[in-house]
């Protein structure tokens, strides 16, 4: 029994301080849980601080390194772009002395007079280029000088041509304004001694002169626009009215038919205009009308 109570004092002394240890244990736990709640700011900053320097000491290694081995490499290539240099200077300096020395060789075997005959047709060969290539300059400046003529006459002629069409605009301009025959003459005038060939001027003077009782004359004016267009259907009707002033209402008739078988609008005209009143005062006109309806 003695010896039980005994084992049961030795437990309990045991078992008290351990539940005492857990006890402090947890106390402890619970103010190191408030401690850290009220912790400002983290206790690992100095590792994180530690941990950034020495990378940075690291990369700042690294990057001397780099630096090191770059300036080793330039160095390398500079150093080998001279030698390069000095080797190709020297290959070329030594290939002008051998050109220098197979010269002069050639030189002393073929001897001056030869040397003197090359230099001589190289002279001629040399002269002749010359001469050739001063003939194509030649050739190529008269050819320059005739297309500068040519372009310049062409330019002067339409500058020309271009005052002569102004100056005949304004002058038939001038004749539509012209009241008086001998007004309207003189403008006909000014455009045949510009264009003697202009039939619509020879035309118009001729029913200019017609109006004057030159009956003749226009004939003549009307003879000479037929004979440089044979085709011009208002020189046929001119002339038609010039042969019925002269009483000659045959050739009016067949100048009349000329006329409105170049254009229709003639017959129309015949109808009134006063120099073909005597024309259809001796049925001509109608002898024409009828023949033409015969005809469509």
């Amino acid at each position: 029994m003695r010896c039980l109570r005994a084992l049961g004092w030795v437990l309990w002394l045991g078992i008290v301080p351990v539940l005492a240890v857990a006890e402090s244990d947890r106390d402890l736990d619970s103010v190191a849980a408030a401690e850290i709640e009220q912790l400002e700011e983290p206790l690992f900053n100095p590792f994180v601080e530690r941990y950034v320097l020495d990378e940075l000491k690291q990369l700042r290694t690294e990057l001397q390194q780099q630096r090191t081995d770059f300036v080793e490499q330039l160095a390398r290539s500079r150093l080998e772009n001279s030698d390069r240099t000095i080797r190709y200077a020297t290959d070329t300096i030594n290939n002008i002395f051998y050109l220098i020395a197979t010269a002069v060789s050639i030189m002393a075997l073929v001897g001056w007079s030869s040397l003197r005959d090359i230099r001589n047709k190289m002279d001629e060969v040399i002269e002749r280029k010359v001469v050739q290539i001063s003939e194509e300059y030649q050739r190529r400046l008269v050819d320059l000088e005739q297309t500068l003529r040519d372009r310049t006459e062409q330019i002067i002629s339409t500058q020309e041509e271009i005052s002569r069409t102004n100056t005949l605009h304004s002058l038939w301009m001038r004749s539509g304004i012209e009241v008086t025959p001998q007004a309207k003459i003189e403008v006909y005038d000014q455009i045949l001694a510009i264009n003697p060939e202009d039939i619509e001027a020879l035309t118009y003077k001729a029913d200019t002169v017609l109006e004057l009782g030159e009956a003749e004359w226009a004939l003549n004016l009307c003879n000479q626009a037929l004979s440089i267009d044979e085709n011009y259907p208002y020189a046929y009707y001119q002339r038609a009215c010039t042969y019925s002033t002269l009483q000659q209402c045959d050739a009016a008739l067949e100048d009349l038919r000329q006329a409105v078988s170049l254009s229709a609008t003639y017959l129309d005209e015949a109808r009134t205009d006063s120099s073909l009143a005597g024309f259809r005062a001796s049925g001509k006109l109608d002898e024409l009308i009828e023949s033409l309806k015969a005809v469509t």
